[in-house]
């Protein structure tokens, strides 16, 4: 293949965590190169800068980024600049990583773990597009004034432009392709006016994907259809802060944040991929974390930066069968279980691979 992949752990469990990915993804036998580089904390620690020289050269030379986690106690006094998100922060600004991929899948063995009632949630398998670098956090002009009343005022900017989001919605329609055809846009059309250009803009790139359904939802109701009959939906796509909410919102259908991978992708198909939860530097060193949405998170790296689909969808099954072997880590243990490590199930995975 001649694919390369900048494998940054990071900080907390983040190294024990990509370790068990990358062996997985060495497993698959598709002769990847990977090289692994200091972020977040651990870059600080290495070369006083959470983004190191090294680093950044690294993943500008690479197809695709498997990141870990960052963060930790000891750098919450550091000047802001040189914090461990900030080098996370500054690859999503450099790559464009305009389209953030979250998907909530809820695993027959999983659906009494969510807070849902099983029936509700049992199948469960969505995909929420957020754009991630436009929208009302990004929008200028922002800040607090003094009005002519000579009352203080907070005041931010929502602010979209076509091309933005027409990548979005074609990133959104071509994953769609891919599993049940079906998007969903989230909007507020009925009050924004930036909403409802985005409802249009939406509704002309569709004319391109006449294969795949599209249906449009108010934010309010989709927030009450995520709870109400969240398999209704197979992708749903929206705005930078909507999909802040909603996703969050869809990740806690799963019941356990330490099973669900993420993708953040630009134009080109370059993509950083990573678990959406922290780098919990409480458990950190300790062989308990459960590796399984970084190796998830890979997964989705073969099927969206490396157009793997094949090798995606063994990862995928891998972590099926180790579950329904009854493997758990403690983050979703039960009664009855053969409760592991993280090493152990990183074993679990590579033995069902």
């Amino acid at each position: 293949m001649g694919k390369k992949i900048a494998v940054l752990p990071g900080d907390g469990i983040g190294p024990e965590i990509t370790a068990q990915a990358v062996r997985v993804v060495e497993a698959l036998g598709l002769g990847i190169g990977m090289a692994e580089a200091p972020v977040g904390g651990a870059g600080y620690d290495a070369a006083g800068d959470p983004l190191p020289a090294e680093t950044f050269k690294l993943c500008e030379a690479s197809d695709a980024i498997l990141f870990g986690a960052v963060g930790g106690p000891k750098y919450d006094t550091l000047p802001r600049p040189q914090r461990p998100e900030q080098g996370l922060l500054r690859l999503r600004k450099h790559f464009d990583l305009y389209a953030n991929l979250r998907p909530a899948i809820v695993y027959p063995e999983l659906a009494h773990a969510s807070s849902l009632k099983a029936e509700v949630v049992a199948g469960l398998d969505l995909l929420i597009l957020r754009e991630l670098t436009g929208d009302i956090y990004f929008g200028q002009p922002r800040g607090v004034r003094t009005n002519e009343k000579g009352e203080r005022e907070g005041f931010d900017t929502m602010r979209y432009t076509e091309g933005e989001i027409r990548r979005i919605a074609k990133t959104a329609f071509e994953a769609a392709r891919k599993r049940s055809r079906r998007v969903c846009s989230v909007d507020k059309a009925n009050v924004l006016e930036t909403t409802q250009f985005w409802r249009d803009v939406v509704t002309e790139v569709h004319k391109d994907y006449a294969d795949v359904e599209l249906s449009h939802m108010y934010v309010d109701n989709a927030a009450m259809q995520l709870v109400r009959n969240p398999k209704q939906f197979d992708v749903i796509v929206t705005g930078n802060m909507f999909g802040d909410i909603l996703s969050d919102e869809a990740s806690m259908l799963t019941g356990s944040i330490g099973m669900l991978p993420s993708a953040s992708l630009n134009a080109m198909g370059f993509g950083m991929y990573e678990p959406i939860h922290g780098s919990a530097p409480d458990i950190a060193g300790k062989g308990v974390a459960n590796p399984l949405a970084t190796i998830l998170s890979a997964a989705m790296l073969m099927r969206y930066s490396l157009g793997q689909e094949a090798a995606a969808c063994r990862i995928e099954a891998a972590v099926r069968k180790v579950l329904a072997q009854g493997y758990r880590t403690a983050d979703i243990t039960e009664p009855g279980c053969r409760q592991v490590g993280t090493v152990a199930m990183g074993d679990a995975v590579l033995a069902a691979l």
